[in-house]
């Protein structure tokens, strides 16, 4: 379109007007010589903006299956996505983009859940557990690096923020692993007898915070020694999900027989608060019993907790600011969740329904779906940004505060 505009105004430049030794335009072309300026302008900054949405790139990856089998059927819960890793496209209304291949099931073979997932863009990396496996994926290739067998099986993993060292908890056994990174080789074991189940490694990295399902504490870890240091309790009855701010001062924390949270005070180790979901009856959860509300989640602003009900199909949201965190919207869903997961940028929540949530609205404005047209859940699942084919940053299973 420029070359096409510069041609007409060279056609233009001959009835000019010469007088005294000077060109003197007709004032129409003048007129025309400002809007060739304006739309050269405007055509640079298009092609830019477009060079820019087309290198970066927000997916969505979500492993299944990724959520609890509450049916008789040992491999009931195939039908909620299959197996593999599900990539989902963020900025095309979560369109299906491809499954990337993890692991086989033989004829007659029970199905092993996904049990964690993380992931590390600076390396190029992503971890998923299986209740027997643990697999390392490049992120460029979708090729599986190395995979590892421990004793024991593995649970919902934390990797430490320089993407070097892994923590992995065994399939709700007596320890962690310790794990490196590059290689899936077994650093050291911390044994805690207290049926290892969730993790997080604090965004600081000072620590590492450690659930077990035979335990009323929280409890937590300095990875420099690899030993526990601290705990935080007790709560009401056994710490399932939890989470936890950014400064490393408070963690919320789902317990069984609660339909609601608990707030700790990680500096002091005691808990604070029993904050309970008005309006909505208690009762047996679909998944999960007997936590009623399987799945918390902090929002990086710190602003906002929303929380799962997994006896009535809904998210609750609270705001964190008050004290304690008070009710303040509820978002039906699909089915029951059985945890609650966030974007990056926090503008999508992500209950393991595959109802997709934006938070402003606090309405669901997509469903995740696979090749197939199947609604996909899971509660295995995490944001990477690319920019073009290159990782720049990855989000978390969980979701933890950010300020500090």
């Amino acid at each position: 379109m420029p070359q096409v505009l510069a041609k007409f105004m060279g056609i233009l430049l001959w009835p000019a007007i010469v007088g005294q030794g000077v060109l003197v335009m007709f004032r129409p072309f003048r007129l025309l010589l400002s809007l060739f300026r304006t739309l050269t302008g405007l055509f640079m900054v298009a092609a830019l903006s477009i060079g820019a949405s087309a290198k970066e790139r927000h997916l969505l990856y979500v492993a299944v299956p990724g959520v609890f089998n509450h049916h008789p059927d040992a491999n009931y819960n195939l039908r909620y996505g299959g197996i593999g890793i599900i990539v989902f496209d963020m900025d095309h209304g979560f369109k299906f983009v491809k499954r990337i291949s993890t692991w086989k099931l033989e004829p007659g073979q029970t199905v092993e859940m996904i049990k964690g997932i993380a992931a590390d863009a600076a390396t190029g990396r992503l971890y998923v557990t299986t209740t027997a496996r643990i697999g390392a994926f490049d992120l460029s290739t979708d090729k599986m690096v190395w995979e590892k067998r421990y004793e024991g099986g593995f649970d919902r993993l934390a990797i430490s923020p320089d993407g070097k060292t892994l923590y992995v908890p065994t399939f709700e056994g007596a320890y962690w692993d310790v794990i490196n990174a590059a290689d899936g080789s077994l650093v050291t074991r911390l044994d805690t007898g207290t049926g290892a189940h969730n993790t997080i490694w604090a965004p600081d990295g000072s620590r590492v915070y450690l659930a077990g399902l035979h335990n009323n504490y929280l409890l937590v870890a300095d990875p420099a020694t690899n030993k526990v240091t601290e705990k935080i309790g007790p709560f009401t009855s056994n710490v399932r999900p939890f989470t936890v701010n950014g400064s490393n001062s408070l963690a919320f924390v789902n317990t069984n027989n609660i339909l609601g949270f608990e707030v700790g005070d990680v500096k002091t180790g005691k808990k604070l608060y029993d904050v309970a979901v008005r309006g909505f009856p208690t009762g047996k959860p679909a998944r999960h019993n007997p936590c009623q509300s399987h799945g918390v989640a902090l929002t990086p602003d710190e602003k906002e907790i929303w929380l799962a009900d997994g006896v009535n199909n809904y998210v609750h949201v609270f705001d964190a600011t008050a004290t304690p965190p008070k009710q303040i919207a509820d978002v039906k869903l699909s089915d029951s969740p059985g945890w609650v997961s966030l974007s990056i940028d926090a503008k999508y929540v992500f209950p393991s329904t595959g109802d997709v949530i934006d938070r402003e609205s606090r309405k669901i404005v997509s469903t995740l779906r696979d090749e197939t047209g199947t609604q996909v859940q899971s509660e295995k699942l995490l944001e990477i940004d690319f920019d073009g084919t290159k990782p720049v940053r990855n989000g978390n299973q969980f979701g933890v505060g950010q300020k500090k």
